[in-house]
């Protein structure tokens, strides 16, 4: 394949559209999506900025570090955690949100699972719905389609050891986009996340890397998470989760190569550096 100046042009001329609340995202490079982790509990960053003011400061620091969407979250979801209530849930990220909302250059995705928390959200401003239990609820479906936001619909069931991730995940996808568009939410406004590190072996997390391509379905933005988790850890070494950076660049590369349209970080510095190298040999692959 010979790359000339119309090639690479061509990526952007047939990018995905993902609509989100208020708008599209036209997906003709890799979407760095920052986490903010509003919560005192999470695997890796847990306190750092569980206070409003840094939690804002930080939010605002990844949009000039090249974040294009911001994710919050008030909830630790690592293998093991304690869960909270919506009502606590709601009260660490409220206060970030109204800080946020309309005051920032980026779409604000909020992470939860808990309908009432979503709704509020979207009240507030959010324009995504990022959820772990990947819309299982009829109630998270009404209220993404009541105010049209995007929505992040992520794998999380537990799969058998001799289980095909790829097979299972195509299968999960149909079945829960069917639900979703049944229910009022266009297909337009679905993102799909594979859920490393969600009731997955070691390797079929590397699996969902390794053969990314083969899970995506056709039409629709693909996430891919995999920031510091346990999959990267126990690749090399088992540093503890702050220092995975490179691990994490490493496994998101091969996602991006293999169709991977938004990444989801803790380092969007990194990321997005990353990312840009990751596209530039994407469009030269034969």
């Amino acid at each position: 394949m010979i790359v000339t100046n119309e090639t690479l042009s061509d990526r952007s001329a047939h990018a995905k559209q993902w609509k989100i609340r208020g708008g599209a995202l036209t997906l003709d490079r890799t979407y760095i999506m920052g986490i903010l982790n509003v919560t005192p509990d999470s695997f890796s960053d847990g306190g750092k900025y569980s206070s409003v003011e840094l939690a804002v400061a930080h939010a605002h620091e990844m949009v000039r570090q090249g974040a294009d969407i911001i994710d919050i979250g008030g909830q630790s979801t690592r293998p093991g955690h304690t869960p909270i209530s919506a009502r606590e849930e709601w009260m660490r990220i409220e206060p970030v949100l109204k800080e946020l909302c309309g005051k920032i250059s980026v779409p604000i995705s909020v992470d939860t699972y808990y309908p009432e928390v979503a709704a509020k959200a979207a009240e507030l401003g959010a324009q995504i719905f990022n959820d772990v239990t990947g819309f299982r609820e009829p109630a998270m479906r009404k209220y993404a389609a009541q105010y049209k936001v995007g929505c992040v619909v992520m794998h999380n069931i537990e799969l058998d050891e001799e289980a095909d991730v790829c097979s299972e995940l195509l299968q999960f996808y149909r079945d829960r986009t069917a639900e979703c568009i049944r229910d009022g939410i266009e297909c337009e406004r679905i993102c799909l996340d594979p859920g490393v590190g969600f009731g997955k072996s070691y390797e079929q997390n590397l699996q969902i890397a390794a053969r990314f391509a083969e899970q995506c379905l056709e039409g629709y933005p693909m996430l891919a998470a995999a920031s510091r988790k346990r999959v990267i850890g126990m690749s090399c070494g088992n540093p503890p989760a702050g220092l995975r950076v490179s691990g994490t660049i490493a496994y998101h590369t091969a996602c991006i190569l293999g169709g991977a349209d938004i990444i989801r970080v803790h380092d969007v510095a990194e990321a997005v550096q990353a990312a840009a190298v990751a596209d530039a040999i994407a469009v030269r692959l034969v």
